[in-house]
């Protein structure tokens, strides 16, 4: 019971603790919510007295901030009302006075103005000065491009063209604008791009093309006053290809990368066509004049008319050289406009400057086939022979003139390729008359003593020119079906090969009729020995010819055999020339003969004696006769000459020998001295006398 007390009383006891903290923690709780009450009433209190003073400020910043922005708009309007008197000096005056990019800046703010008036105030009069103001501007900095243009593109001087395509550069590298004339170029174009005013690339167009025109001309009238006195009109004289322009810059004092040995002229294929027509012209003068009466006054011989249409060697050289350095000018014109003309624009741009230049250059290839092609009509093949390597020049640059034709106007594109396929045109169809004038051949006469045709010499001059020529020649012989055909059946043929194939045909084709020709020409000759004279002059010349100028290869690319069917010609018309001698030796070979027992029993009867006289008096007779004319044949070739004189001598003396020694001691007559004239040892010598006019 003591026990329970005592946790009752100690229960109460914590009850009483508990009651007394509930009571005061209700106190402070009171105290807090009492506390925080007031703080929430000042606080209400303070806002009711600070929020419409924060108001008010914020209003006043406003306002501040509002006057601030009107105040700001006011200058800037303002300044567009001053823009035209702030810049008209600068506007007014040349764009290099006060620097370009002052003035490219004061025309920026003259738009500024503009957009704003167009804008705000379309008809005010401050947009009338503004515009005004700005057009003055434009024409200035267009007249300062033209300006500049006009100042700094610079003709380029005749010896550095010369000198750049003397050490194959692919440009002609002259500065025309310094750093700064084309950075101002370049800023000028750019802000002209800007503003839609593309007539500036016009304006380059026409500066640079006019450049380059007269660069072109004062080289043409450099190479031709440097060929004044140094070559004379002698008429037609191939050269080596491509050595144009490297025999000009030696006549200018430039040393050329690329010099190559001239070679042999067509003088005398010249000489003979221009005597040939003064024969004509002379004769038909003469014949109208008899038949009318009339006389035709001084005679404008035809070697006259000839000279108009030829074609001289300094010309093709000059048109190598200024077809060149056209090709170089443009692609350094290519490198020039970068920058100032607009990627796109830019083979617009060339074709511009091209267009004058190329028509310049192409008028005188036209002239140059035109007057060609009049000499072929005459049957003179000597002035298109210049043409090849001309035609050879342009192939070779092809590639260089379809890069830089690229892109450009259809119509430069159709002239320069239209200059090509006329050079092609005319080179072609002038191989095709060669051949058909060999054919055809009649005018010249046949040379009285058989040496060589003048036109077998004038067909090896030909075709010698060709030699070197294989890759311009075999394309233009490459259009003509028949040759292409001919090496289809032949072998696959790479394209070098291919070509001195096609030529070695054309030459083949050309000999061919070259030889039929000249047998039906000897078929003229009543003389059959003199015939055989004239072919074996003829072949033998052509054997050596085509050996020496190095025809006989290209022949034997398509003739392998070609070599020994002239030397069996040549020995099969030895063999015919030596019937000649049938008629002396037929009194030798006669089968009526005195037997040689009554030769040795010295008992001649008058009709043995007869018989001897006879044969020796025939055969006197016809060797005189024979020597006589032989004498007046001719073969000027020392080689050919002295075989014959011993392939005579081979065939005659033997048999003579045998003759002489079987009838000298016969007492056929008491004067036999009468009969016997010549001794084997005098045959012979009459025999060295052959071929020789003066013996």
């Amino acid at each position: 019971m003591t026990d329970f007390n005592h946790k009752h009383e100690k229960v109460l006891s914590g009850l009483s603790f508990l009651q007394d903290a509930a009571s005061r923690s209700s106190q402070l709780t009171n105290g807090m919510v009492n506390i925080l009450t007031s703080f929430e009433e000042r606080l209400a209190r303070l806002e009711k007295t600070i929020l419409p003073v924060y108001h008010e400020t914020k209003n006043l910043q406003q306002k501040q901030e509002n006057i601030d922005k009107t105040l700001a708009s006011l200058d800037h309007v303002i300044g567009y009302y001053s823009v035209s008197k702030e810049v008209e000096p600068v506007i007014k005056e040349s764009p290099s006075s006060q620097g370009l990019g002052i003035f490219l800046q004061s025309l920026g703010r003259l738009q500024e103005a503009m957009h704003f008036f167009e804008k705000n105030n379309p008809q005010s009069v401050e947009l009338e000065n503004v515009m005004s103001l700005f057009e003055t501007g434009k024409d200035n900095i267009i007249s300062e491009f033209k300006e500049h243009l006009a100042k700094h593109s610079h003709i380029v001087p005749p010896m550095a063209v010369l000198e750049a395509l003397a050490t194959d550069e692919e440009e002609i590298n002259v500065n025309h604008f310094s750093a700064d004339i084309k950075d101002n170029l370049m800023q000028i174009a750019e802000w002209l791009i800007t503003h839609n005013e593309d007539d500036f690339m016009n304006v380059y167009a026409r500066f640079r093309a006019n450049t380059v025109q007269k660069t072109l001309l004062g080289l043409r009238d450099h190479l031709r006053s440097s060929s004044v006195g140094s070559v004379s009109h002698q008429g037609v004289s191939p050269i080596a290809p491509m050595s144009g322009t490297s025999t000009l810059l030696a006549k200018s004092g430039v040393k050329s990368s690329y010099d190559t040995p001239s070679r042999k002229t067509s003088k005398k294929l010249q000489q003979m066509l221009e005597r040939k027509a003064n024969q004509m012209l002379l004769k038909a003068s003469q014949t109208l004049e008899s038949s009318t009466g009339l006389a035709l006054g001084s005679r404008r011989s035809a070697a006259d008319i000839i000279k108009e249409d030829a074609v001289e060697e300094q010309e093709i050289e000059s048109f190598f050289t200024e077809f060149t350095a056209l090709l170089r000018l443009l692609q350094s014109e290519l490198r020039l406009m970068l920058g100032i003309i607009p990627l796109p624009h830019q083979k617009a741009v060339l074709s511009i400057i091209l267009r004058d230049a190329l028509e310049m250059i192409c008028h005188d290839a036209e002239s140059l086939s035109a007057r060609a092609r009049r000499s072929v009509s005459r049957l003179e093949f000597g002035p298109v022979l210049l043409l090849f390597p001309a035609l050879r020049h342009l192939v070779c640059l092809k590639g260089d003139c379809d890069k830089l034709l690229e892109g450009c106007d259809s119509s430069v594109r159709t002239r320069f390729y239209g200059m090509v396929n006329n050079l092609h045109t005319t080179c072609g169809k002038a191989l095709e008359d060669f051949a058909e004038s060999v054919r055809s051949e009649s005018a010249a006469p046949l040379p009285k003593d058989g040496t060589v045709y003048e036109m077998t010499s004038n067909v090896v001059l030909f075709l010698g020119q060709l030699t070197d020529l294989s890759d311009t020649v075999g394309p233009l012989l490459a259009q003509d079906q028949s040759y292409s055909n001919a090496l289809v059946h032949t072998q696959p043929w790479p394209k070098p090969q291919r070509n001195r194939a096609l030529l070695g045909l054309y030459i083949k084709k050309v000999l061919v009729q070259l030889n039929l020709t000249l047998v039906t020409k000897s078929d003229a000759y009543s003389d059959s020995s003199l015939r055989y004279i004239f072919r074996l002059n003829n072949s033998h010349y052509l054997l050596g010819a085509l050996q020496r100028s190095g025809l006989l290869d290209l022949l034997k690319v398509v003739e392998p055999e070609c070599e020994s069917i002239y030397r069996e010609m040549i020995n099969e018309q030895k063999r015919l020339y030596s019937q000649s001698w049938n008629k002396v030796l037929a009194p030798i070979w006669n089968s009526e003969d005195v037997p040689a027992s009554v030769l040795l029993s010295g008992r001649l009867r008058e009709k043995d004696k007869a018989l001897i006289k006879e044969k020796f008096s025939t055969l006197n007779k016809e060797f005189e006769e024979l020597s006589r004319e032989q004498r007046g044949y001719s073969v000027p070739d020392v080689e050919l000459r002295e075989s014959l004189k011993r392939d005579n001598k081979e065939y005659i003396l033997p048999k003579y020998q045998a003759f002489y020694d079987k009838y000298s001691n016969a007492q056929f007559s008491k004067h036999s001295e009468k009969y016997i004239k010549y001794s084997p040892a005098q045959i012979s010598s009459v025999i060295d006398t052959f071929f020789d006019v003066a013996a």
